[in-house]
């Protein structure tokens, strides 16, 4: 599983001119869900980075978390993640789950998110998606669940 993680002051989601998820203060989540990822990807990559230490405290030290914050985060799914530029001109992405499995662990990792007290927002699995944001900071971070980076 692989995620950017964007500090955002605010960011939205838009599909065919509606607005299917909008956040103020919090982190914009782009999720990439590999094809061997189970439940076990989800527990790590949400509790990583619902504490990410990635918010300032009141000496304007990167010291306070999601969770420290009341932050909220949009997750939007982006299985371009997994795109393989090595060879060719045009991105390989064997890595990338199916889209039946990877939808249902996107579900998955939204409700993981909820069950953390945290406010969650989304895109639309499968859609063409319009994304806003002010990426505060700016600061912008990349996690692999396998540590590949």
């Amino acid at each position: 599983m692989r995620a950017v993680i964007q500090r955002v002051s605010r960011a939205s989601v838009t599909v065919d001119s509606e607005i299917t998820g909008q956040i103020g203060t919090g982190v914009l989540i782009f999720l990439g869900i590999h094809k061997d990822d189970d439940e076990k990807e989800i527990k790590w990559m949400v509790k990583k980075i619902i504490n990410l230490r990635i918010f300032e405290d009141d000496d304007g030290k990167m010291n306070r978390s999601l969770i420290d914050t009341n932050g909220a985060m949009l997750v939007v799914s982006q299985f371009t993640l997994y795109g393989d530029c090595r060879k060719g001109r045009r991105p390989g992405y064997s890595g990338a789950a199916p889209p039946e499995t990877a939808n249902t662990l996107y579900q998955q990792f939204i409700e993981a998110v909820r069950q953390k007290n945290i406010s969650v927002a989304s895109g639309r699995f499968q859609a063409h998606m319009d994304v806003e944001l002010i990426n505060d900071g700016p600061v912008t971070l990349l996690l692999d669940s396998s540590k590949t980076f």
